[in-house]
């Protein structure tokens, strides 16, 4: 660890930083053949320590940095389009008890879904189940079973057709 500062660092955008946050990070050379990278902090003494560190370690930091900013920036939009009050906030947090009555049915209707969904054919079921709930693309899944796209939308389709009538008890699949 060099407890110099190092020589000729390059100029870096000036970036908000959480105040949190006790390191910064530089560069020297950025546009050479060896282009260096630094972690500066203040250690339990306050001193002022440099450390060279390697391009992985410097873009993981780099990468926080800029997450960080990310996030004030949203924090900043949030508060500038909101005018929320203290009672606002306590309506917004205080999620309103379901009753036992609504829970069972919810319940019931959960579980006629997953017995519709066991009754597909193996095939509408998987593919249904990868759009669904794997959040696959039409175009993923059909890729992964070999096939064309327009196979699985159809497949799927008829899936949700299916279960659309054994939900409604107008049918048996």
């Amino acid at each position: 660890m060099a407890d110099s500062h190092p020589k000729n660092l390059d100029p870096r955008p000036k970036r908000r930083r959480d105040e949190e946050n006790p390191y910064e990070i530089y560069t020297a050379g950025i546009n050479t053949a060896h282009p260096r990278y630094f972690l500066a902090f203040t250690d339990g003494r306050k001193v002022k320590r440099w450390m060279e560190i390697d391009k992985p370690l410097f873009d993981a930091f780099n990468e926080f940095e800029l997450d960080d900013l990310s996030f004030f920036n949203e924090v900043d939009r949030h508060y500038e389009k909101s005018e929320v009050t203290e009672a606002t906030l306590n309506r917004r947090a205080a999620k309103p008890q379901e009753s036992v009555e609504e829970t069972v049915s919810q319940r019931i209707e959960v579980d006629k879904l997953h017995q519709a969904i066991a009754q597909l054919p193996e095939k509408q079921r998987r593919r249904l189940v990868l759009y669904y709930f794997g959040e696959f693309t039409y175009e993923q899944i059909a890729d992964m079973e070999g096939c064309k796209h327009p196979a699985v939308m159809k497949s799927i389709s008829s899936a949700l057709k299916k279960l659309k009538n054994f939900l409604s008890g107008e049918v048996t699949i």
